[in-house]
């Protein structure tokens, strides 16, 4: 369970998190916190455009539960999404956490078009980039993801063999299996760093408390479609001896 003290008062062993909610940069925050570090602060990008080729769209509005239930700062920016423009949104929003942290945490897994960009960016204001899943194995990333108790739901699907049933599905061992064959099949990336698929953490260990789904829409539109959560609170977590 995540302890109480969360900073560091040396800043350097206070990080921030660039999160869209998913899978990816959570776990990605909590590796760098078993080797650590703290984690200070949470950074978001609001897109306001679905076409955004760096953020997340669908339920990012929910990383403000995620960030409370961390206990951290959580800081936001809009962006209209308009390529390489929005590196300029990023830019403005790590530049909040200058003088508070000297890294940045990313999900990054394969994707050289962000890796890259946000790596520069921290250059310029003067901070570590941190991309602690970076060329590791898809599918040993999603084991590893269970084994440390995260409980992940997929949010989006945009590619072949995942249809309007994947939406809402919650990533297990069986949902990791059907993955596999659909990268044998398709040659969609296993943990959707293609933009194959999204996702939103319901719980792990970070969080105090956990996300419940209230109310929750299917949207399906040709070959892809979204999950999309209209309601969501914080729950006690239940210890199951």
């Amino acid at each position: 369970m995540f302890t109480e003290k969360i900073k560091h008062k040396d800043l350097s062993q206070n990080l921030a998190v660039l999160t869209s909610g998913g899978k990816d940069s959570l776990y990605s925050a909590y590796v760098m916190y078993k080797r650590g570090f703290d984690i200070s602060h949470f950074l978001t990008i609001f897109p306001e455009t679905e076409e955004s080729y760096m953020f997340h769209y669908p339920n990012v509005k929910l990383t403000k539960l995620q960030a409370e239930a961390v206990s951290v700062q959580h800081f936001v920016s809009y962006s209209k999404g308009e390529k390489e423009k929005e590196l300029e949104d990023l830019k403005f929003l790590i530049s909040k956490v200058k003088g508070k942290v000297s890294g940045l945490v990313s999900g990054a897994i394969a994707s050289e078009y962000q890796k890259k960009r946000v790596d520069a960016i921290c250059r310029l204001i003067g901070i570590r980039s941190y991309a602690p899943l970076w060329n590791l194995n898809p599918k040993n990333l999603l084991h590893s993801m269970l084994k440390e108790k995260f409980e992940i739901i997929i949010t989006s699907v945009a590619a072949s063999g995942l249809d309007e049933s994947w939406l809402g599905r919650k990533i297990d061992s069986k949902c990791i299996k059907d993955l596999i064959k659909l990268n044998e099949k398709f040659g969609i990336h296993l943990t959707g760093e293609g933009g194959e698929y999204e996702t939103l953490v319901i719980d792990m260990p970070l969080f105090r408390k956990k996300l419940e789904i209230i109310d929750a829409e299917k949207i399906w539109e040709e070959n892809s479609g979204s999950y999309i959560i209209r309601r969501a609170r914080l729950v006690e977590k239940i210890n199951i001896e």
